[in-house]
């Protein structure tokens, strides 16, 4: 009819309030709530990140700048920590950035009684140094203002100890007869006989304390022998320069054999490679 009002028409409360809600004002709504969540974990991402990257600035950057937190030294008898870490180059004030580890190593290698250092290093606040001490295979007697005195040799020819014997010192021979002087080290000549000493002290330490001296025997022209004095034996050895567990061994079991046969023998000389023996000259008092 004319002039009659259409009215939207609805089936239900629920087709009512999409048509009020739905669409424009329920979107919005959604929209706002969606990007106040978003921006929230932004916000979280952000803050974890900025808190990684200050972590991670005082472990990589300021940490290993610190002084350090922990130093272990395993030194050797008589040579107190404190020494160490002076000779090393060590401080108060040392940092992990600041010690260069082969530096520290060969400070320490300069002591004489040190044959060895390691220095290891493990972020970002420690360092370990260990020293290996020399081992004496070997002493002489050399006169040091007037008075005789004990050196001690290792297994390199060196001489590192002077006086009093090293700490851990068992029975070892005397060398005489070596061209000794003031802080210069022996002739590489030598080195072969200390470090077939010292395979002989590891192989067995009882038979090299079976000898009581060594003496170089120097040659006319070049190169040396020894002459080898026994501890329980009068009978003197000739020997090539390189000594050996199983020649040494065979040499004390021709001592034993020839002493007993009541013989005046004088000397044995294994320098051929056969055993032969010189008897003692009788004197013509008797």
């Amino acid at each position: 009819m004319p002039g009659e009002l259409n009215y939207p028409k609805f089936s239900s409360g629920e087709a009512f309030s999409d048509s009020i809600t739905g669409g424009g004002i329920g979107e919005e709504l959604k929209n706002r709530e969606g990007g106040g969540l978003e921006k929230g974990i932004k916000v979280l991402i952000i803050a974890a990140a900025s808190v990684l990257a200050l972590e991670l600035i005082w472990l990589l950057v300021i940490s290993p700048c610190m002084p350090l937190s922990r130093i272990d030294v395993t030194s050797i008898p008589g040579l107190e920590r404190a020494e160490v870490l002076s000779r090393g180059g060590i401080g108060e004030r040392s940092s992990y950035i600041s010690v260069n580890g082969r530096t520290v190593e060969k400070n320490l290698e300069t002591i004489k009684e040190v044959e060895s250092a390691r220095v290891t290093k493990q972020f970002p606040g420690t360092v370990k140094i260990l020293l290996v001490p020399r081992a004496a295979v070997a002493m002489a007697f050399t006169v040091i203002d007037e008075r005789q005195v004990p050196v001690y040799f290792d297994r390199h020819g060196i001489v590192f100890k002077t006086g009093g014997a090293p700490s851990g010192t068992r029975s070892m021979p005397v060398i005489s007869g070596l061209p000794l002087a003031d802080d210069k080290p022996l002739s590489a000549l030598y080195q072969p006989l200390f470090a077939s000493l010292d395979r002989i002290r590891y192989a067995d330490s009882e038979l090299l304390g079976a000898i009581s001296e060594i003496k170089i025997n120097k040659k006319p022209f070049d190169g040396f022998d020894l002459i080898l004095y026994p501890v329980h034996s009068p009978i003197r050895v000739r020997l090539e320069p390189v000594l050996n567990e199983e020649t040494l061994r065979y040499v004390m079991l021709m001592i034993d054999v020839l002493s007993s046969k009541n013989q005046e023998i004088d000397e044995i000389d294994f320098r051929t490679g056969t055993a032969s023996y010189k008897l003692k000259e009788v004197s013509s008092g008797q």
